[in-house]
């Protein structure tokens, strides 16, 4: 594999001499690449576009972008203003430290996160002022839509689960473990974030905090990648709503009841939107799915057991509307609208006849549509509407993925995000137009290009759909990812690429790790199947897998395989790997022991190897619940619960034959770490080629520059061992 040259790079200094050596300034790298093949080393060059605001007249656009060094294997995190056409860029951040979450206070000024600490600028960088003295301890903040308040996160001791250790023993390093979710994805839970009301008074945030869950020992935002998106203010500034599960031990780790809270700044009182207040969630068995037991009853669903999150005011303040699941326990049930009429308390859901996710919304302040949102459908991620009479209609239908939406203040346009298999993320401005005889569109102009220096230079894929006829009879629709510059009168070395989850979609995303760019890149076709159980095929497809992690599913990785190896002459039948992580990395081992000597190697990235050992070692229990039923030791476990241990994939060793590269974080504690060594461990004594790549320092992802490239070297090193 070659590796990228840099030739020229810019923007990787210390700012000045009395600047410490940890203070590296890492700012846009201006780069000329030694070939036309992507590497790992120009992915990771590349800017990564974070949050973005507009201003309230819409005139103006503050974004933020992320830079990424190898050699200091940190990342810098810049601000940068544009007008709202695109043009006009211009960068705000002059130092080393991060500026982060940019907030509009008016149409001259922003305010940002430097230092823990809230500060404003002028919309061209100029009149910076502290406003708030925390000791660095802000995480978040929201101002209200009157300017006269502000809700400002930051982490409190939390010590319901892990006890805090005697005051004279201020060295020790032991944990008192007393109940369940002692630790959450990546680190032990000894403290957690309450959101705070304080007063703003000109330049300045006093320090008249209020927190709103006073004496509540519950987090919000909720674990683990909850933010300010959970929260949001009523526009007269009076009321705040507020995402919460309002749980703790083993109770949080078996259940996904998060609701609406709304807040009374006046009253200081909350109230539930989601359940009547004498609500009483019915007694379950911890050690079995939720989806047969009393909570998910019929007559309990009115109550929104589920997941709801995200509260959003409509521009009036008489209504509300949140992402909500039906199903307590059900991580991926259907995510849907609900808009709730505060005078009323009447509660509807809005998008039932868009049988997928609701991923984001925004509230329209025009008379043709309601609400916008973004959803997954045939493996593409789309902008829909929803007008007043309650009809939905499709207004982008690209092959790409839009991501978070907000209105243009002016309530013609959209602010949004897109991304595809072959561009990263940059903003775009939407805007909803009427077609022929009223059938909704819109025209999408891209006002930001933040990697055109680099993508200019690379050789791009291309890729296609297609569908295969799966074994129950139903159709399967494919990505296949084709090299650059493709010739097919050649054969390729092809990937069978297997989806985690289990139920997220093989959409045209951007990764910074499980890239097909980079990967046909180094001359690989990659064969990406949308199987049983993905999102945006309807509920009955997606639902499917839960109870069978070794059915269905794991035909449908077979039967897309096998028509791409018998109907695309390009597929090399004799070269064909296959790769995943997470749900991915499971089906990597479980194929390991199945696949007939369809491939040559194998990949698998944190994946679940012995169902058993998961079951306990996981820190979400109603992930496993609802996935396998029941607990392994429940001798009246059900016959899907049966099936998915007896055919746990550390079962099958025996029939393993292949190479395999085992991959795993031990910070990862959604998976953990044991999982992937016993996996490289069996391998080994059955005397199978077999490496173990193992991240002391990384969770269920990679996030760290350096441990990204070695990452990708050693997947491109093990597939060309064996591929090529």
């Amino acid at each position: 594999m070659k590796h990228l040259t840099t030739l020229i790079l810019i923007g990787l200094a210390c700012m000045a001499s009395t600047t410490k050596a940890e203070d590296v300034n890492i700012g846009k790298q201006n780069i000329r690449l030694e070939s036309t093949t992507m590497t790992p080393e120009a992915l990771w060059a590349m800017g990564r576009i974070g949050g973005y605001q507009a201003s309230p007249d819409g005139s103006h656009i503050a974004y933020q972008v992320g830079y990424y060094s190898v050699k200091a294997n940190k990342s810098h995190h810049v601000l940068y203003m544009m007008n709202a056409d695109g043009s006009g860029q211009q960068l705000l951040t002059q130092g080393a430290k991060n500026e982060t979450d940019v907030q509009w206070l008016d149409n001259e000024t922003i305010a940002f996160i430097t230092g823990g600490e809230i500060w404003s600028m002028k919309l061209d960088g100029t009149d910076r002022r502290q406003l708030s003295k925390t000791d660095g301890a802000v995480e978040g903040f929201q101002f209200s839509p009157d300017r006269t308040k502000v809700i400002i996160l930051k982490s409190i001791p939390f010590h319901e689960v892990i006890k805090e250790n005697p005051s004279d023993l201020p060295k020790a390093t032991g944990r008192l473990v007393t109940d369940l979710m002692y630790r959450h994805w990546d680190h032990y839970v000894e403290s957690i974030q309450h959101p705070f009301v304080c007063s703003v008074s000109g330049n300045t945030i006093a320090t008249d905090w209020t927190d709103i869950l006073e004496g509540e020992p519950y987090e919000c935002p909720m674990e683990p990648f909850g933010g300010m998106e959970q929260l949001a203010w009523s526009p007269d500034s009076k009321q705040i709503a507020y995402t919460c599960r309002k749980k703790t031990g083993l109770e949080y780790s078996i259940s996904t009841d998060a609701d609406i809270y709304l807040y009374n700044i006046g009253t200081r009182e909350t109230r539930n939107l989601c359940k009547p207040a004498d609500y009483k969630a019915p007694q379950v068995n911890p050690t079995k799915t939720l989806r047969t037991q009393a909570v998910n009853a019929e007559e309990n669903l009115k109550n929104n057991p589920g997941y709801d999150q995200n509260p959003k005011f409509s521009p009036d303040g008489k209504s509300i509307a949140w992402l909500s699941m039906a199903r307590d326990g059900y991580e991926s049930d259907r995510q849907r609208l609900c808009i709730l009429d505060l005078t009323t308390g009447e509660k509807r859901y809005a998008t039932e006849s868009f049988d997928s996710n609701v991923d984001d919304f925004c509230w329209s302040d025009t008379k043709d549509a309601l609400i916008y949102f973004i959803g997954v459908w045939h493996a593409t991620e789309n902008l829909y509407a929803i007008d007043k009479k309650g009809e939905v209609k499709q207004l982008t239908n690209d092959w790409a993925d839009f991501g978070s939406l907000q209105m243009l203040n002016n309530g013609r346009q959209l602010l949004m995000e897109r991304h595809c298999y072959t561009a990263p993320a940059d903003l775009y401005v939407v805007t909803p137009t009427k077609g022929k005889k009223g059938t909704a569109t819109a025209t999408v102009q891209q006002i930001t290009n933040e990697n055109k220096h680099i993508l200019d230079q690379l050789a791009k894929p291309t890729f296609d759909q297609r569908w295969v006829k799966t074994t129950d009879g139903k159709q399967l629709l494919y990505w296949i990812i084709l090299p650059p510059n493709f010739d097919a009168s050649k054969k390729y070395p092809t990937l069978l690429f297997c989806e985690g989850g289990p139920q997220s979609p093989v959409s045209q995303f951007w990764s910074y790790r499980w890239n097909f760019m980079i990967m046909a890149s180094q001359g690989y076709v990659i064969i990406a199947p949308n199987r049983h159980g993905l999102p945006g095929f309807g509920s009955e497809w997606c639902e499917e897998i839960s109870g069978d992690w070794t059915g269905q599913c794991m035909d449908d990785y077979l039967s897309a395989i096998d028509d791409a190896a018998q109907n695309l002459p390009y597929v090399d039948r004799d070269r064909l790997g296959a790769v995943g992580a997470s749900f991915g990395g499971f089906s990597v081992y479980y194929l390991a022991g199945h696949h007939d000597k369809r491939f040559k190697c194998f990949i698998a990235h944190d994946g679940a190897f012995n169902l058993e050992a998961m079951y306990t070692e996981t820190e979400e229990n109603w992930f496993s619940n609802w996935e396998y039923d029941d607990a392994y030791w429940n001798k009246d476990r059900t016959q899907n619960a049966d099936k998915t241990y007896k055919n746990s994939p550390h079962l099958f060793v025996d029939k393993w034959d292949t190479p395999i590269l085992c991959i795993h974080g031990e910070k990862d504690y959604r998976i953990n770490a044991t999982q992937g060594m016993s996996a490289f461990n069996a391998a080994r004594m059955r005397g199978i080629e077999a490496q173990l790549l193992i991240f002391p320092d990384e969770n269920h992802w990679v996030l760290k520059p350096q441990n990204g490239i070695l990452w990708q070297r050693t997947y491109f090193n093990w597939l060309n061992k064996w591929l090529k």
